[in-house]
């Protein structure tokens, strides 16, 4: 008996590829202010890229929560926290390359795909704190590990050579993008020194370096523990859009054409 669900839906193409929901803000009778996470600061993004004349709440897509029958189709109970719907689900999706530039060492969807060929992890960390998963590690295929304090041009270029060649060595059907923000200068969980600046730059430098393959390109925004990280998510979201990278009807553009020392992109 086929499955029946509300979970895909049609999205109209003057709609942005940008799914966001209010209820990701998290609030709790204000106690959520004393906390170091900015528990909203997605709704900032959204109202900064609104003042910036960029999006409307029609050009939103609101995801949907799938239910435990969904996930069922997909999944057995024991390993529902797993997220290898995409390859059951997904048309023309049989390999993953997941690109964690989180602060944090990603040990959880390491764990997740520790056996699994079809996903290439790499990951970009401080190897001095939290969650220092050695088991989980022998999921990487493309590990850099950072130390204390490391800024711009050491980061950049550590990001950009070993993105090239993780695509170089596992040409992926889609690459998950995980673009925390805690590796912000002053944020004392990432203890990283990157520039709001160096993260702009950081986040152009995966898209174009993904889409110069045509390779589809989902970034989540992550980990960030300072107030003012909204207003970076919101800046590099508007410089992904100026550089056509970003938006409903983004060109191809071909990498021998781009104007940067970077590689070149574009959005499905």
């Amino acid at each position: 008996m086929p499955h029946s669900t509300q979970l895909y839906q049609h999205v109209p193409e003057t709609h942005w590829p940008i799914v966001y929901s209010p209820r990701y803000n998290i609030t709790f009778m204000g106690l959520e202010k004393l906390h170091p996470f900015d528990a909203g600061k997605w709704g900032k993004v959204v109202n900064y890229l609104k003042e910036e004349k960029l999006l409307s709440d029609g050009m939103l897509v609101e995801a949907r929560e799938a239910s435990e029958e969904d996930l069922l189709v997909v999944h057995t109970r024991r390993y529902l926290n797993e997220l290898k719907f995409l390859f059951e689900r997904v048309e023309g999706v049989s390999k993953a390359t997941i690109i964690d530039l989180d602060a944090h060492q990603g040990n959880g969807h390491e764990r997740d795909f520790m056996d699994d060929k079809r996903v290439y992890i790499m990951d970009v960390y401080n190897r001095h704190i939290y969650p220092g998963d050695r088991f989980a590690k022998q999921a990487i295929r493309r590990k850099v590990e950072l130390d204390w304090g490391t800024e711009d041009d050491e980061y950049l270029s550590k990001v950009e050579r070993n993105v090239e060649k993780a695509l170089q060595e596992h040409s992926p059907d889609v690459v998950i993008y995980n673009a925390g923000t805690d590796v912000l200068e002053g944020d004392r969980l990432g203890g990283l020194a990157i520039s709001p600046g160096g993260i702009v730059k950081r986040d152009e430098l995966v898209f174009r370096v993904v889409r110069g393959q045509q390779i589809p390109i989902l970034m989540v925004t992550s980990g960030g523990y300072q107030k003012r990280t909204a207003r970076i998510i919101a800046d590099s979201i508007l410089n992904l859009h100026s550089l056509d990278l970003i938006g409903p009807e983004s060109p191809n553009v071909s990498s021998q054409n781009s104007d940067t020392p970077l590689l070149s992109s574009s959005v499905p």
